[in-house]
């Protein structure tokens, strides 16, 4: 999480510094409070604050607010742009008023973070040996042939999806937080639809579509429309749950549903597209 992204950044910074938060507070202006909050990760600093450390610190005001930027980037003097200030002031606003959201948050960032860079490897491994096999005079292959290696991966008939271990179709499974460590395997075949992860069934309330058990596979460049099934983070909780206007439904008629309100934080991970009934295997990373 940011939060704790920014307290090891801050005090990496102060231990270079030679510096004590008291002294920090001191030479910055910035409250004791706040410094301690950022320090403890309980807060993340705003642009003004950051501005006031990093000038004390020597350090970027954007690295010390947990943006991929260098630590020594003397910004100090620079203005975030339009794009950083919306984000950032969000972000704060959320961080605040809402922990569980701010939560949510992460958990998206880091997951679209980490498919945006899969996909940037996968794209230059391709645009290489494009250039390797037209430098070596080979007839160059279609990417759509090409497929990315996998450690103990089957044969290239097989494919590959990140997998996680349970959403409820019941109470829910809390899930945010948790690193994909597993990758599960199945055949490849005409008609298998596109997805970007697989997630398995924990609960009955689905039956009888969803089975307590079953693995399904999950796309989330799909539209969700009311009577689609997907997959929804609720108040931190995991459900696998068809999309209604107020609620979450059930399909098995001796469960609840479970009703939207107005403050409820909820966020759709992607819609269900397919129920796994082919061989497969979990390969652990």
């Amino acid at each position: 999480m940011k939060n704790e992204l920014t307290s090891k950044r801050i005090q990496i910074a102060l231990s270079n510094a030679n510096m004590k938060p008291q002294e920090l507070a001191d030479k910055s202006g910035v409250g004791k409070a706040s410094i301690s909050q950022y320090v403890n990760g309980s807060h993340i600093p705003g642009n003004i604050s950051a501005k006031k450390i990093g000038k004390v610190l020597h350090v970027s005001p954007l690295w010390l607010m947990g943006f991929d930027v260098d630590m020594m980037e003397n910004s100090s003097e620079k203005e975030p742009t339009t794009e950083y200030n919306h984000i950032i002031q969000k972000y704060r606003f959320i961080t605040e008023h809402s922990p569980e959201g701010s939560q949510v948050v992460d958990t998206v960032l880091d997951r679209e973070y980490s498919i945006a860079d899969r996909l940037r490897k996968q794209a230059e491994r391709i645009a290489n040996l494009e250039s390797n096999e037209e430098h070596e005079g080979y007839k160059n292959t279609s990417p759509s042939n090409i497929i990315e290696f996998q450690p103990n991966a089957p044969s290239s008939e097989q494919r590959m999806l990140k997998y996680f271990h349970s959403a409820s179709a019941g109470t829910g499974v809390f899930i945010l937080g948790n690193e994909v460590t597993d990758q599960i395997a199945f055949p490849e075949r005409p008609g298998l639809p596109d997805a970007d992860y697989a997630i398995k069934v924990n609960g009955n309330s689905m039956e009888p579509d969803y089975n307590d058990g079953d693995i399904v596979l999950v796309s989330q460049r799909a539209e969700l429309r009311h009577g689609d099934v997907g997959i929804f983070i609720m108040n931190s909780n995991a459900y696998i749950k068809e999309y209604g206007e107020h609620a979450l439904i059930s399909r098995n008629p001796e469960a609840g549903n479970i009703m939207i309100h107005e403050y409820d934080n909820i966020v759709c991970m992607g819609k269900v597209v397919w129920k796994l009934e082919e061989p497969y295997e979990i390969i652990s990373l």
